[in-house]
């Protein structure tokens, strides 16, 4: 019980320290950060001309602030989001032609670093308009919530470009909507249209395009009303599911459930559940 309460501490930590480091927003060039009274964070795509294509200095930018953003204690729950023509249309095909061979690629460890979202601890809902295709659709499966608008679309069309996925989509897509149907999508590239993804369980629901920012940052104020330290560990409940058999993620789970018996969360709300008064959560 020692060892969990020290990691409930952990996490606490990074839930809620600030960052000194913390760079300015001017300087960025490809995203745009909007932190707002809710303790909400609205991070934006900013490459509207290349339709929000993902390139190296893009990522760069995205990890570094997901980073502060994951350790500042006015943020809670963060909003990923993109254009009304596209959340991300793919990888900048330009950049990445310019690799000439496989030593190349391969000692470089190219796109490498694209999939440092995973690693933030706190909730990142994709709230995707337009275009989700190839990296697009990598870096909205990242995230932990999909929020699709009505004329949404996903693929992974990398086939049509001699290539294969090479940031997760031959993973996680078939763990999304299983083998078939990702099996058909990476192999043809065709996409899949907002309905579609509803249907196979890829997105979590889909609304009207000019509401999809909106909700998603409505679903992240309510997950931000929450205590952030076991919001944490919910997140990386589930994760574990993904990575382990079903008896190891459920003992998992049962020590990430009694680690918040560490909290002071966690008994003020059950208190006022008992008293009939509404929770304040103290991040603590």
């Amino acid at each position: 019980m020692m060892v969990m309460t020290g990691m409930m501490a952990r996490v606490a930590v990074a839930c809620r320290r600030g960052s000194s480091a913390r760079r300015a927003l001017s300087s960025l060039v490809h995203i745009k950060v909007d932190k707002r009274d809710n303790r909400v964070a609205l991070v934006t795509l900013n490459r509207p001309k290349q339709l929000n294509a993902l390139c190296d200095a893009l990522i760069s930018e995205l990890n570094g602030e997901l980073r502060a953003l994951d350790v500042d204690p006015a943020v809670k729950a963060i909003v990923l989001t993109g254009s009304e023509r596209a959340f991300a249309a793919g990888a900048d095909i330009k950049e990445m032609s310019s690799r000439d061979s496989y030593v190349e690629v391969s000692t470089g460890r190219m796109l490498a670093h694209w999939d440092e979202i995973t690693r933030i601890r706190k909730p990142i809902i994709a709230a995707v308009n337009g275009f989700a295709l190839g990296g697009g659709c990598e870096l909205a499966m990242m995230c932990d919530i999909i929020i699709a608008g009505d004329s949404a679309e996903f693929g992974q069309p990398e086939i049509r470009l001699g290539t294969i996925p090479g940031c997760g989509g031959t993973q996680r897509l078939i763990r999304a909507i299983g083998k078939s149907k990702a099996m058909e999508m990476i192999l043809t590239g065709d996409r899949m249209s907002a309905d579609d993804a509803e249907r196979a369980g890829l997105v979590s629901r889909v609304v009207p395009a000019e509401q999809v920012v909106d909700t998603a940052i409505e679903i992240a104020a309510k997950i931000a009303s929450y205590s952030s330290p076991v919001v944490c560990l919910a997140k990386q409940a589930v994760n574990a599911a993904y990575e382990v058999n079903l008896h190891s993620g459920i003992e998992y789970e049962k020590s990430l459930f009694y680690s918040t018996w560490s909290t002071k969360d966690r008994r003020s709300a059950m208190k006022a559940f008992i008293d009939k008064t509404p929770p304040k959560f103290e991040d603590a």
